[in-house]
Formats: C-alpha cells, sequence, structure tokens
C-alpha cells in the first residue's frame, strides 16, 4: 500500500466509526432512561463484565462509573464462574457487554446472578440475543458493519459499545448532581485533583517561612531577612497589627539603584519609601491555579497571602505551583 491508501483506510475506519456512534442517539429510549434510574437507586455496587474486546470495554466503563460517583468493578467472567460470583449480591447491579449477545462464558452467569437478585442491564450487539432476552434491560449497541475490512475484527462496535457505556455513566453522574469537587475527591494525587482542591494556604510559605519586616525596618535589614529566609527575594512589609502595607523584593532595588547617587543613604532609609504599595493580593481559601492565573497574568513570581483582616499569613511562590503542576 502507498500512502494514499493507508491514509483512506484510516479515513474509512474514523468514518465508519463515526456513523456507528452517532446513530446510537436515533435508540436512546426509555430502556436508556430506566438503566440510569436502576444505577441511580442501587444500594450496592455495579459489576460490570465481558469477554474478550468487550471484556477490555467493559473494564474502562467500570473505571468511569467509579470516577464519577457509583462504586464498580469490573469482574472477568471465567473468574467469577470459579467462585468471584461470590462477590455478587442481591443489592448489585451487572452490566455485561457481549457483541454477539451469545458468549458462553456469560450465558452461564446468568442464572447465578439472578438467584442472588441482582438486576442485569445488557449492552449489547444483537437485541434479539439470548443475553438481552435474559436482561432485565437492554440496550442496543449494534453496528451496520465493523470498520475491519474484513469484517471480524472487533472496532466499530466496541467503539459503539463504549460510547454508550460512557453516555451511561455521564448520564447518571449528571443525575447524581455529582460536582467537579466530588470528582478532585477521586483523584487526589492527579493535577485534574490538585486544580480542584489544592488552596493557597496548602501550599504557601506560612509561620517562620513567611519573610516579614515592619515599615520602620531599613533596607538593608530587610536586606538581610530576605536573604536568610526560605524563599528568598521576596519580603512582607506588615505594620504593628501584622497587617500588609507592602512587599518589596529584590527586583524593587534593581529598579531604585540606578536612580541613586548615595547607595549607602539608601540603605538607611525604612523600607516603607522604596516598597512597592498597595500589592496584588491573595487569600488562603483561594484556589491556587488561579493565584497561578493571576501571576502569570501580570508576571509576578510571588503573591502576598492575607487574611479576612489584611493580616500577612504568607506568600505564594511560582515555582511551588511549578511543582505542584499547575503552571
Amino acid at each position: 500500500m502507498n500512502d494514499e491508501e493507508i491514509l483512506q483506510q484510516a479515513r474509512e475506519t474514523l468514518e465508519i466509526e463515526a456513523q456507528a456512534v452517532a446513530a446510537l442517539g436515533g435508540r436512546l429510549g426509555q430502556e436508556f432512561a430506566q438503566a440510569v434510574a436502576v444505577l441511580l437507586n442501587t444500594t450496592g455496587r455495579v459489576v460490570v463484565t465481558g469477554v474478550g474486546k468487550s471484556g477490555a470495554v467493559a473494564h474502562k466503563i467500570a473505571g468511569t462509573l467509579a470516577s464519577t460517583g457509583t462504586p464498580a468493578f469490573f469482574m472477568h467472567p471465567t473468574d467469577a464462574l470459579h467462585g468471584d460470583v461470590g462477590m455478587i449480591s442481591g443489592a448489585d447491579v451487572v452490566i455485561i457487554l457481549s457483541n454477539s449477545g451469545e458468549t458462553d462464558e456469560l450465558l452461564q452467569l446468568l442464572p447465578f446472578i439472578k438467584r442472588r437478585g441482582g438486576k442485569i442491564i445488557a449492552i449489547c450487539g444483537n437485541i434479539g440475543s439470548t443475553l438481552s432476552g435474559e436482561a432485565h434491560i437492554a440496550l442496543d449497541a449494534s453496528v451496520e458493519r465493523e470498520a475491519c475490512p474484513l469484517g471480524l475484527a472487533p472496532t466499530a462496535s466496541t467503539t459503539v459499545a463504549m460510547a454508550l457505556g460512557d453516555a451511561l455513566a455521564m448520564a447518571t453522574m449528571t443525575a447524581r448532581g455529582f460536582t467537579a469537587e466530588d470528582y478532585a475527591a477521586s483523584h487526589p494525587s492527579g493535577v485534574l485533583g490538585r486544580r480542584v482542591l489544592m488552596r493557597v494556604g496548602d501550599i504557601m510559605h506560612a509561620g517562620v517561612d513567611n519573610p516579614m519586616v515592619s515599615m520602620t525596618t531599613s533596607v538593608l535589614d530587610t536586606l538581610l531577612t530576605m536573604s536568610q529566609a526560605p524563599l528568598r527575594g521576596v519580603v512582607n512589609v506588615v505594620d504593628e497589627e501584622g497587617q500588609l502595607r507592602g512587599l518589596f523584593t529584590d527586583g524593587d532595588l534593581r529598579r531604585l539603584m540606578p536612580e541613586i547617587d548615595d547607595r549607602n543613604e539608601i540603605m538607611q532609609r525604612p523600607v516603607s519609601e522604596v516598597m512597592t504599595h498597595n500589592p496584588t493580593t491573595c487569600s488562603p481559601d483561594m484556589l491556587a491555579v488561579e493565584a497561578a492565573r493571576i501571576m502569570q497574568q501580570r508576571e509576578f513570581d510571588n503573591l502576598p497571602v492575607v487574611d479576612e483582616q489584611g493580616r500577612a499569613v504568607g506568600i505564594i511562590d511560582i515555582q511551588d505551583l511549578i511543582k505542584a503542576g499547575l503552571v
């Protein structure tokens, strides 16, 4: 095959699968709504199973359900027939995926599941199959043809089954009122979780790591404080009540030096005369990702953090946000 023939085959595959997924929408009906209701009302878990390529799709659907508020797990049908069926209770819902609806291992499972009282939802490519007839709810995942040129490899059928499973998970999630915060709680170590959950207070330099000087501190002593602090190059300037009055950075000093003749004199001035007045601030409760957005837009390396009384309680540094994967 030449390059053009390869590209043509790829385009045909994508077109066949796209058309198969698009056709799903017209087939959704009362059965789909009933399936969502069953998932919402179950007091147990959702068990998803399938064989071969359908098993791979079932594994993915179980993960999607679990991460969007519906407790679910994948069960291999062979393992189920050798004891794992005991994990299924009458309160559970079992989603079974099969293109033919006649897979032996799956049909052997049906009486055991029914005996335990579990509800069965079939995602099936043959709505007239044994599996569809035995299921409490059968969802039509049929396709006109596979994308495989030989008509053999599961392609369009597995794509449609996965899309139908995703639709089921998303409709259930929405009906459940599942929020971004709920999603993040299931992904605390990932970037998505950090973007939704991490607050400025979780990452800021506070306490002894929060460099502060008074308004009357000399520039020289301020520089000494900056050089000794864990966070270099910035210091909060506060009044007697600890309220933030300004911010002094090594950048302020660099901008100041070319404008003066007596550098010894400037070192003895109070920092309040050379600090940045009314700096942009953030609160400990602000999302860290929002602080990152502000700092990127305004090209700041640091932001002072103030509480509700305007007291300087910390500093957030751009490097900390980079390490957290928020920039």
